[in-house]
């Protein structure tokens, strides 16, 4: 690597190669949205809603596992080459679902694709936090989550000119999950030029390379100004036992831990995914028909893209707290609305039109502040030496819970009904706003060592003022 590379433009191609493995999270979650329709008609497989439901959600089992495995290996390999791994994972496992003869081949492949799209989830964003200036920290981590909904609109856009042109075709859904193999080489391609973190670096002893790569991506005087401070952290990590889920229970590392924990399953109990991965299916249920409803879902996806857009502005002027709150205040009446009308409007014409207008606003505050805040918060607030496993053990809950909620959605849907569903995750958002209001710290502004001294400081005054009232 040439020592005068810009360091504005390398930083730029970092992120923007790094963030191809949003790209495939986006995709893999959201091709199976249109793919449903027609897996469900396809003489080999046949499916019911509960073998839609185990095709959609071992996926997300697999990301579950993933992203607590991957946080661990990156701890102890790096970032860049688990990133790397993972591309060659999603290369296999794309091919696999594509190529799938039956149920059971399919549910195996996905869990192996979900293995990859989990180790991305939790790997990419803490990449990028480390990689960043903390003044773009956030625009930074938060492009993650634009490539993200930018596959998922990918995925949205190709199911339906797939689905329109070859809707008799009894295997077309085969054509959109290959279509992922792609952006998979692309982003095994781009991960050759890129560094690995110069945060990994300090913390493995390798003080010339964690140097000579911030140099890379900062002025100089900068990069020699933030290595004092990276180094610094890594002498204190340096004093303590290796990082092991028991460190956790540390008063203060606990606390960060449950609230990491908690902005992962505040993200999910939204109801985001039933959306991305049902959208279809909502809006056949709602009244159009399928190819209608194909189209239709191409408007989810594009809003979720403004929305980001408008979100990664957000979160580089605006405290993450305000953001989260106005995000899950207007998910949580999106929602509601869409529980009333589907009562209220049963059978009537004007019904889809309505549910398809009131969740493109609910994925415009989903994907305009949650989502973002979501895994800008969860990269940022762990110690250097514990944020792989901490990231790890916190993006694995938000999958577990996606899982639950990926399988159980269309069961729900075809026994309960739309209404009762959304009503569940109404009364889950009310509970996602009085956590964030309650317990989620303010991020914005600070370095990551900066971040870690002061929650460090609150929980030492906490042991001061404790000694001080017992004696």
């Amino acid at each position: 690597m040439k020592e005068q590379r810009n360091p504005r433009s390398f930083l730029q191609l970092i992120m923007i190669s790094a963030t191809f493995g949003g790209l495939l999270f986006g995709y893999d979650t959201g091709v199976i949205n249109g793919a449903l329709p027609f897996m469900a008609r396809s003489d080999q497989l046949n499916l019911t809603p509960v073998t839609e439901g185990l095709v959609t959600s071992m996926l997300l089992l697999g990301a579950a596992f993933g992203a607590l495995l991957c946080g661990k290996l990156a701890d102890r390999y790096g970032r860049r080459k688990m990133i790397l791994n993972l591309s060659f994972l999603f290369f296999l496992a794309s091919l696999g679902t594509a190529f799938a003869p039956n149920v059971l081949t399919m549910v195996i492949f996905r869990f192996f694709l979900g293995l990859a799209v989990g180790g991305a989830s939790s790997m990419v964003p803490a990449f990028l936090a480390e990689m960043a200036p903390y003044e773009k920290r956030g625009r930074m981590v938060t492009q993650n989550e634009l490539m993200i909904v930018g596959g998922q609109f990918l995925a949205y856009v190709f199911n339906a000119i797939l689905g329109v042109a070859m809707a008799d075709t009894g295997h077309v859904w085969r054509y959109m999950l290959i279509l992922c193999a792609i952006p998979a080489l692309i982003l095994f391609a781009s991960m050759l030029m890129v560094p690995e973190s110069p945060r990994w670096l300090t913390s493995k002893g390798k003080k010339s390379d964690a140097l000579r790569v911030l140099k890379l991506i900062r002025d100089e005087k900068r990069a020699e100004a933030e290595f004092k401070e990276i180094q610094a952290a890594a002498v204190k990590d340096s004093n303590v036992e290796k990082a092991s889920i028991k460190e956790f229970t540390t008063p203060w590392l606990r606390r960060l831990l449950l609230i990491g924990i908690g902005v992962a399953i505040v993200n999910q109990i939204t109801g985001v995914n039933s959306i991305m991965y049902y959208g279809t299916q909502i809006l056949q249920e709602s009244g159009f028909g399928t190819k209608a409803a194909l189209i239709a879902n191409i408007g989810n996806g594009l809003i979720s893209v403004i929305a980001v857009i408008i979100g990664i502005w957000l979160v580089g002027r605006v405290n993450r707290r305000p953001i989260l709150m106005i995000g899950l205040s207007g998910t949580t009446t999106a929602l509601l609305f869409i529980a009333i009308f589907s009562i209220v409007l049963d059978g009537s014409a004007a019904l889809p039109y309505i549910v398809l207008s009131l969740t493109v606003l609910f994925l415009a505050f989903m994907q305009g502040c949650v989502g973002p805040v979501t895994w800008l918060v969860i990269a940022e607030i762990f110690p250097q030496r514990l944020r792989g496993l901490g990231t790890g053990i916190s993006v694995f809950f938000l999958w577990i819970l996606n899982f639950i909620i990926g399988f159980a959605f269309p069961i729900m849907l075809s026994s309960a009904g739309l209404s009762f569903t959304f009503f569940i995750f109404v009364a889950l958002g009310i509970l996602a706003i009085g956590f964030v209001y309650k317990f989620m710290p303010e991020t914005k502004g600070r370095t990551l060592e900066e971040l870690e001294e002061h929650f460090r400081s609150i929980d030492e005054h906490y042991d001061s003022e404790k000694s001080i009232h017992e004696a």
